[in-house]
């Protein structure tokens, strides 16, 4: 058997995207068995089989969905004669009738003659008789074992993708923990300047007299609602969950996970956004949702 596909390399989670190759020969036939598979939310099959291993397509479906879960997945087989006998044969019948009939549609539409009458035939439909009917039970296991050699070696090719995701999305997460940590350096004179701003609008309103006690009261409330050291809280916990799932045990439904963390880590940065109120904190988080925007879209392409 044959497989082409990198060597196999240990991480916890593996792209959707791949390609693998099996080659498996019997005393007459050479099958070769071709996978791609690329990024789709669920599992996405076309199959190109010959005539003649039609019948094993429903096996073939079974085992392919059990071993790659998830993915626009597209199986090719060929087969190729190594004996000098063929299996295949003229059908001259058939060939013969088409013949007379595109004569006869010449004469009736008034068309000239095919330029090349071997490639007009050939490619006509039952032009070519295959001889043997159905497959034998030693192409049955060779064909099995193809494609599982085939499928191997993209699992393989999952596996290095996944490396280069969970260094991606390592890197995300600690530079969006990074802007989060810079915030604290403007919180702290982000209140003072919310503060100082209402002071000086209120002083801009002629004749108005107020209590000081009760403007000191709507002044904390206001600024506790403009608070986003529970937000904060509450994305750094995504941030590590996030990194904890990477490295979880299983990688069955590893990609889905990561989304929904992805969608939670959105909303709390959007909600600090919203409560910053200061035009240094909200460059920061234009920042963080940016890297937030890349890691969504490679969790698409996780398993």
């Amino acid at each position: 058997m044959e497989r082409e596909a990198p060597s196999r390399l240990i991480t916890m989670i593996k792209s959707m995207t791949g390609f693998g190759r099996g080659v498996v020969s019997t005393p007459t036939k050479k099958i070769t068995v071709e996978i791609k598979s690329l990024n789709s939310k669920q599992f996405d099959l076309t199959l190109r089989v010959p005539p003649l291993f039609r019948e094993a397509e429903p096996r073939l479906r079974q085992f392919l969905a059990s071993e790659l879960l998830r993915g626009k997945v597209e199986m090719s087989v060929t087969i190729e004669s190594i004996t000098a006998e063929s299996s295949y044969s003229l059908s001259l019948n058939t060939l013969r009738a088409y013949k007379e009939q595109i004569e006869a549609m010449g004469r009736e539409l008034n068309l000239p003659a095919p330029a090349d009458w071997y490639n007009t035939l050939l490619r006509l439909p039952d032009a070519v008789h295959q001889e043997q009917s159905e497959m034998t039970e030693i192409e049955m296991n060779a064909l099995m074992d193809a494609a599982k050699c085939a499928v191997g070696g993209l699992n393989e090719f999952r596996l290095q993708e996944g490396v280069r995701l969970d260094k991606f999305f390592r890197e995300k997460v600690e530079n969006i923990g990074a802007d989060l940590n810079k915030t604290e350096k403007y919180e702290a004179e982000r209140v003072p300047k919310i503060r100082k701003r209402l002071e000086e609008q209120l002083e801009k309103i002629p004749g108005i007299e107020y209590d000081a006690g009760r403007l000191e009261q709507e002044l904390i409330f206001y600024i506790e609602k403009l608070d986003v050291n529970e937000e904060k809280l509450r994305l750094r916990s995504h941030l590590n969950y996030f990194i904890e799932t990477l490295e979880s045990d299983s990688s069955q439904g590893l990609g889905k996970k990561l989304g929904f963390i992805a969608q939670e880590m959105g909303r709390e940065i959007n909600t600090l956004g919203s409560k910053s109120n200061d035009a240094d904190m909200q460059r920061l988080v234009v920042m963080m949702k940016d890297e937030l925007e890349q890691i969504k879209e490679q969790v698409l392409n996780a398993l």
